[in-house]
């Protein structure tokens, strides 16, 4: 048989010299090299990141620090000036809420107010100039330096929530750092901020995360993957290990067993719901005006209206022999520990010293304040209580003041026992402030935080650039279009 021809196809490939790459494995090995060398490069922009986030919120955690121990420092020293000679202070407060204010309308305007309002309003911003500017360095350095003056001439104010504008300030600045351009992750980075700041505050890290979620966000899904906690952690650490792991209200070991004990439950959160309802009623309708021939008054003359409100809260620590001066922490420690026991005026003076302080339109907060009437009303009511525990009492009244005016029982809860280092009346505690959040609810329908942040920003942002703060909790009315002027009120 004749041999067939030979074909391209039956030539065996002729073997590469030693050394030599084929054309498709060079560009194999070369999208190999480009992909190790990119993923190196996203690595490092991350790990650059994660680091100026974790300076971030340790420098949250050295200004809460920093901030205590100034508002500590001038609480002192009105306590100082009111055991030298009580009737100063008709010179001292108005004196220094005139200050105050005039500070705040000329060079720290966005200061005013608690801070938390404005840290919920600006999640919900969609225009983040305003944001830059109620979030700012300096509106964060104004609201510590003007609140330390409000505790410093005796006005009723916290620090607390100053501290989460604060937090957020600082956070917010770190986010445009990084060149942050997601609005998202702007506004995670402002979340955590706020939340790092109440833990920083209080020492009580749960409760900034309940917070951060319950009320800065109102909703489970605006939290991002480990933010928030990191935050939480980095800036509660560096709190602990600049003035170490102390609880805020000391140690209590007390207990409400189930039974007739639980009468002080529905007692506590009945009055609790009532006072603190009513409290947020009148802030939120003096956040829209004062009406009549005042509100035309404090207009036309803020400065002067300061200086009369300061005038008021003299009288009232007259009346009170100083107790309503500052943020009430010393009397309510010393109610909480059994060690003093103020009637019933105290609590009733405190109320009206702190609406008054919100009127004249100071930075200060109002948390302390509000957890030294809910201390007040409960060694009011143990009185008539003699089957439950006395020390109990008063945290019951704590717990259920603080959840009437914030209407957050999760996050009053958790503040309350991470505060007093007691897990064991939690349920009693729980019980409470959700009874104490529907008796509330009754006289205050919208939270107040959550109007005041509203009446934000009606008066800065258009409703077109407005995110709705959750799918089930929308502004009780439109907002109208009005200037970017940031609200002196």
């Amino acid at each position: 048989m004749a041999d067939t021809p030979n074909t391209s196809a039956d030539i065996p490939p002729r073997p590469l010299p030693a050394g030599h790459i084929s054309s498709q494995h060079a560009m194999r090995r070369k999208n190999r090299i480009m992909y190790l060398r990119r993923s190196a490069r996203v690595t490092t922009s991350q790990w650059r990141r994660t680091l100026v986030y974790w300076v971030g919120a340790v420098c949250v955690g050295l200004a809460a620090v920093g901030f205590a121990a100034a508002a500590n420092w001038a609480s002192a020293m009105c306590q100082h000036v009111v055991t030298w000679n009580r009737w100063a202070m008709l010179v001292i407060i108005p004196s220094g809420l005139a200050l105050s204010t005039w500070l705040t309308r000329t060079f720290f305007k966005g200061a005013q107010g608690s801070g938390i309002p404005q840290t919920i309003a600006t999640l919900h911003i969609g225009n983040f100039d305003i944001v830059d500017r109620v979030l700012s360095l300096k509106v964060a350095f104004g609201k510590i330096v003007l609140t330390t003056i409000g505790l410093l001439c005796g006005a009723s104010i916290g620090r607390e929530g100053p501290t989460v504008q604060v937090g957020a300030s600082i956070m917010h600045a770190f986010s445009r750092m990084m060149g942050q351009s997601n609005i998202a992750a702007r506004r995670s980075m402002i979340l955590a901020g706020g939340a790092a700041g109440v833990s920083a505050a209080f020492n009580t890290p749960l409760a900034g995360i309940v917070f951060a979620i319950e009320e800065l966000s109102h909703s489970f899904e605006q939290r991002t993957s480990g933010t928030t906690l990191t935050g939480v952690v980095l800036s509660g650490v560096t709190a602990i290990a600049l003035v170490g792991n102390y609880t805020y209200f000391g140690h209590t070991d007390v207990d409400v067993p189930i039974g007739t004990a639980w009468i002080a439950v529905l007692t506590c959160g009945i009055l609790g719901g009532l006072a603190g309802g009513t409290f947020s009623a009148i802030l939120i309708r003096v956040s829209y005006g004062i009406p009549g021939l005042l509100g035309r008054f404090t207009k036309k003359n803020p400065i002067a209206f300061a200086a009369l409100c300061g005038l008021i809260l003299a009288i009232i620590g007259l009346f009170s022999k100083g107790a309503t001066y500052g943020t009430g922490y010393e009397q309510a420690r010393a109610i909480i520990a059994g060690t003093e026991h103020y009637p019933a005026s105290f609590f009733i003076y405190k109320y009206l010293a702190t609406i008054v302080s919100y009127c004249s339109g100071i930075p200060g907060g109002l948390f302390a304040p509000s957890l030294s009437i809910g201390a007040g009303i409960g060694g009011w009511v143990e009185q008539f209580l003699p089957h439950t525990t006395p020390g109990a009492v008063v945290l019951l009244g704590t717990v259920a003041y603080f959840c009437g005016t914030v209407q957050a029982p999760l996050t009053a809860t958790i503040i309350v026992m991470e505060m007093c280092d007691n897990q064991q009346v939690t349920l009693a505690l729980l019980a409470t402030s959700f009874l104490a959040f529907g008796v509330s609810r009754m006289i205050c329908p919208q939270p107040l935080y959550s109007a005041l942040a509203d009446r934000f920003m009606e008066a800065n942002d258009r409703p077109a650039t407005t995110t709705p703060r959750s799918q089930t909790e929308m502004p009780s009315k439109p907002l109208p279009s009005t200037s970017e002027k940031i609200p002196e009120a």
